[in-house]
C-alpha cells in the first residue's frame, strides 16, 4: 500500500506581466483560495488590496511601545528627581515642561524597538533560507517575472489548485517540495 505523496509547501505560478498577475491573484481569491501570495520585482499597486492584506501589527506594536518609553522617560525623571532632590532657582521638584524632551526621545526609542522586533517576528526572521528559494525558476521574481504562490491549508486539493492555476494561462506552474534541498 502506497502512502499519498506530502503536499507541496506551495505551488507557484508564473506570469510575463504586472497586470496577469493581479487579475490572477483576484481570480483565485475567488475560487476561495485563502492562503496566497505574490513575489514581484517591483511593487504593484492594488496588490495589497488583492491578497487581502491588512495586517496592523506593527503600528500597534509601535503605538505601544511608545507609550510605554514615554511612561518609562518620564517615570525615570521623577524617580530620580525625588530620590536625588536639587533645589534650584524655585523650580518645582517635577518640572513637567522640562522632562518633555527627555521623554519623547524614549517615546520614540520605545515605538522604534517595538516597531522592529514586531517587524522581525511577523516575518519570522532571521531565517537564512526559505523552502521558496528552492522553486525552479523562482529567483527570476527578482528580475522580470511575477509569481503567484497558493500555501496548503487543511483539506488542500493539489489537483484543484493546478486546474484553477493552469485556467490561468501562467508561463509555467511549479511545485515546492515539502522540506527543503541540502
Amino acid at each position: 500500500m502506497t502512502e499519498a505523496p506530502p503536499p507541496p509547501y506551495v505551488v507557484l505560478a508564473e506570469f510575463e506581466t504586472a497586470e496577469r498577475l493581479l487579475a490572477a491573484v483576484r481570480t483565485i481569491r475567488q475560487r476561495g483560495f485563502d492562503r496566497i501570495d505574490a513575489f514581484t520585482p517591483f511593487p504593484i499597486e492594488g496588490l495589497s488590496d488583492a491578497l487581502g492584506l491588512r495586517d496592523d501589527k506593527v503600528p500597534r506594536a509601535m503605538l505601544v511601545g511608545g507609550f510605554l518609553g514615554a511612561v518609562a522617560g518620564f517615570m525615570m525623571q521623577v524617580g530620580t528627581n525625588l530620590d536625588f532632590p536639587l533645589w534650584i532657582g524655585g523650580r518645582p521638584l517635577i518640572a513637567v515642561p522640562a522632562f518633555m524632551l527627555i521623554t519623547f526621545e524614549i517615546l520614540v526609542l520605545g515605538a522604534v524597538l517595538a516597531g522592529i522586533g514586531t517587524m522581525f517576528a511577523a516575518n519570522r526572521l532571521p531565517r537564512l533560507n526559505h523552502p521558496l528559494f528552492d522553486g525552479d525558476r523562482f529567483d527570476l521574481s527578482a528580475e522580470d517575472r511575477f509569481f503567484l504562490a497558493i500555501f496548503p491549508d487543511k483539506g488542500f486539493d493539489r489537483d484543484a489548485a493546478g486546474k484553477a492555476l493552469a485556467a490561468l494561462s501562467p508561463a509555467a506552474i511549479i511545485d515546492v517540495p515539502g522540506k527543503p534541498k541540502l
